[in-house]
C-alpha cells in the first residue's frame, strides 16, 4: 500500500482533499487533538479513494480488507503495518480510546461504493450518510472529548453526508441518490442533532461545526472559501449548527 502522503504531509493531504473538515480543524486549539483529528479524516480520505482508484470491486475489496487487517493490529496494541495513515491512526486511536465501531463502519460503506448500486430509497441514503460522514464526525467527537458513541454528534454528521449528495446531484455529478429525493432527509437529522448538540463539550465543537454548511449544500449553493469561514466563525462563535 503506497497510496498515501508521507506523514508530515497528511495535512496538507486533508488541506486540498477535505477543505471543509480541514477549515473546521482549524479551530481545534490544541495542536495534539488538532493532528488526531486530522489522522481520522485522512483515514477516511484513504478509504474513500479506493472505489475511484480501482477497476473491478474485487481489487478494491482487497485494499480495504487491508484497512481492516490494520485495525486489527491497532486495536491489538502491538506492532501496526508501516504506513503513514495507519501509524497517525494508531497514536489517534490509542491516546483517545476511540471506539473501533465507527471505524469499521467507514470500511463497510465503501465495501458498498464498490457494487456502485443505487440507494433504494431515503432511508437507505440515510444509512449510508450515517455510516460515513456520520462515523468520522462521531468518531473525530470522541476525539476532542465528547463520550464515545455520541449519537447527536452521528446525526450531525449524516446531515452534512446527505447534503453532499444532493450538492453533488445538483451540479450535475454522479450519485447514488433515488430519483427526485427531496432534501428533508438534510433538515429532520440536524434537527435531531441541535437538541443533544446543546450540551456538547466546547473543546469538541470543531468536530461538528461544518455540519452549518449543510443547509446550504441541499439546497444546491455554490459557497466560496470566504462564506465557508465566515459561516464556521459563526457557528463555533454561537456553538449551533
Amino acid at each position: 500500500m503506497t497510496d498515501a502522503a508521507p506523514a508530515d504531509d497528511l495535512e496538507e493531504t486533508v488541506r486540498r482533499s477535505d477543505p471543509d473538515r480541514w477549515l473546521a480543524s482549524r479551530f481545534i486549539a490544541d495542536a495534539q487533538a488538532r493532528a488526531d483529528v486530522i489522522a481520522l479524516y485522512a483515514f477516511d480520505h484513504v478509504l474513500a479513494r479506493v472505489p475511484t482508484m480501482v477497476s473491478e470491486p474485487l481489487m478494491g475489496e482487497i485494499r480495504l480488507t487491508w484497512w481492516s487487517e490494520a485495525l486489527d493490529e491497532i486495536y491489538a496494541g502491538g506492532r501496526v503495518r508501516s504506513h503513514p495513515v495507519a501509524q497517525a491512526l494508531t497514536e489517534a486511536v490509542r491516546r483517545h480510546g476511540l471506539d473501533r465501531a465507527p471505524l469499521d463502519d467507514l470500511i463497510g460503506a465503501r465495501m458498498g461504493d464498490l457494487d456502485a448500486a443505487p440507494f433504494l430509497d431515503e432511508a437507505d441514503a440515510a444509512a449510508y450518510a450515517s455510516q460515513t460522514s456520520g462515523a468520522l464526525m462521531q468518531t473525530a467527537a470522541q476525539a476532542l472529548g465528547a463520550p464515545a458513541g455520541f449519537q447527536p454528534a452521528r446525526l450531525a454528521g449524516q446531515a452534512y453526508g446527505l447534503s453532499l449528495l444532493l450538492h453533488r446531484r445538483a451540479i450535475g455529478g454522479k450519485t447514488r441518490l433515488p430519483e427526485g429525493m427531496p432534501a428533508g432527509g438534510v433538515h429532520e437529522a440536524l434537527r435531531a442533532a441541535r437538541s443533544g448538540l446543546k450540551a456538547f463539550p466546547v473543546p469538541a465543537f470543531p468536530a461538528v461545526a461544518y455540519a452549518c454548511l449543510s443547509p446550504r449544500y441541499a439546497k444546491g449553493a455554490h459557497m466560496t472559501v470566504l462564506e465557508k469561514q465566515w459561516r464556521l466563525f459563526w457557528a463555533a462563535a454561537t456553538g449551533g449548527v
